[in-house]
């Protein structure tokens, strides 16, 4: 039986054996903006998934640009590589492609984590706060800092770093390469009214506010390897009357297309406090990141509330996106891909080591997963049991 969701595709010569990928997530687990154990762990975990891609957490381009002090950052050498070391060590457990997201907090900067480990309030000056920068000097909310407000050297820096974390990506041997542009980050803060207010040719239209992201996109991109994928994560709305919309992000990407990128993942949200955003339901952004692909003709990442198989694969197989990202679905289970296959008929790889938990290996794999529609595993268009290939023992 055939998959939409487990057909391979290619970006920019990079081969992914499917379209299911691992969102970016903040582990908020570094030292100094270098991997610790944790990341070894939570990242070989995600890596035996079932995924093509498994693209690492933000990552900050220089230390002001750290959401939290214990975030991971790419711009100095004991960083780069912790990295490297890390790429290799995935690259012996599985041949799922691997990239990393490249970010800078802007005014979202300088914050705690809190006992749940989600970023709250901003760090007190005794905690080691550091002052953020923005394009304007608005804070985020009511007793956050005031960000620095930056000048011709500061984005000269900014753009210096995007690029110069880039060349460490590479070096690293990371697969793909994505830029954080959403979620209130740096590079959104920059595009959206609500938070840049500049009198410069960097503010007022729509297309002026787009003017320093493109600079940092088309720097990256001299940087990065055009044999390898570049994306960038843009906010599709900000879901507040006076933020920036879905058309704002069409002529976004459509600008980003012509610099070289090669893929978009369409978010949404984060900007502001009191912003009114919709209850979350299945697939609420999907359409966003369908009206790019019919509009702009670049290859598309579809996030946001995506938990089912099936659902996953309607989304590929009516040609709403490219690719589907999970994040809390791969958390809550690392073997999301295996039972979303078995749910979906198709076969995938599993290494050899768990080879015996295989549904046409394991009679107890319909009792344990009751919601899947394999029923026994006959259903399921595979040869036999015995002529896969089983350790001894099995």
């Amino acid at each position: 039986m055939s998959s939409a969701l487990f057909s391979p595709l290619t970006l920019a010569g990079c081969r992914l054996a499917n379209r299911l990928v691992v969102s970016p997530m903040c582990q908020y687990s570094a030292v100094d903006g270098v991997a610790q154990q944790w990341h070894w762990i939570h990242t070989g975990a995600l890596m035996m998934s079932g995924a093509g891609l498994v693209i690492l957490e933000a990552t900050a381009v220089e230390a002001a640009g750290r959401g939290t002090p214990v975030c991971l950052g790419l711009y100095d050498d004991a960083q780069e590589a912790a990295l490297t070391r890390l790429v290799a060590d995935m690259r012996r457990l599985s041949e799922t492609r691997i990239g990393l997201q490249l970010s800078h907090a802007g005014r979202r900067a300088a914050t705690r984590t809190i006992a749940e480990r989600w970023r709250g309030e901003p760090l007190p000056a005794d905690e080691g706060a550091w002052r953020p920068v923005a394009p304007s000097a608005i804070a985020y909310d009511d007793h956050w800092q005031q960000p620095e407000e930056l000048d011709a050297a500061g984005l000269a820096r900014i753009r210096r770093a995007f690029a110069a974390s880039a060349t460490r990506a590479d070096r690293a041997g990371f697969d793909l390469l994505e830029i954080h542009a959403a979620h209130g980050y740096l590079l959104h803060n920059f595009l959206s009214p609500l938070t840049n207010r500049r009198t410069d040719r960097y503010g007022g239209s729509g297309a002026a506010r787009m003017g320093f992201p493109l600079e940092v996109m088309a720097a990256v991109r001299d940087a990065w390897p055009v044999g390898k994928p570049l994306g960038v994560r843009v906010n599709s709305t900000d879901w507040h009357p006076e933020g920036s919309t879905l058309d704002d992000a069409v002529a976004f990407v459509a600008a980003l297309k012509r610099i070289g990128v090669d893929y978009a993942v369409m978010s949404a949200g984060n900007i502001a406090p009191g912003a009114r955003i919709p209850p979350a339901s299945p697939g609420h952004q999907v359409p966003f990141a369908e009206r790019i692909k019919q509009e702009v003709g670049l290859p598309v990442m579809a996030v946001g509330f995506i938990v089912e198989a099936t659902q996953a694969e309607a989304i590929i197989a009516t040609g709403s996106a490219d690719m589907v990202a999970l994040g809390r679905a791969f958390l809550d289970n690392p073997r999301w891909g295996w039972h979303a296959a078995a749910a979906l008929g198709h076969e995938i790889s599993y290494p050899s080591q768990y080879i015996r938990a295989r549904p046409n290996n394991w009679t107890g794999f319909v009792k344990a997963h009751p919601d899947s529609t394999v029923v026994g595993t006959q259903q399921m268009d595979r040869p036999a049991a015995a002529q896969w290939d089983r350790p001894r023992g099995a």
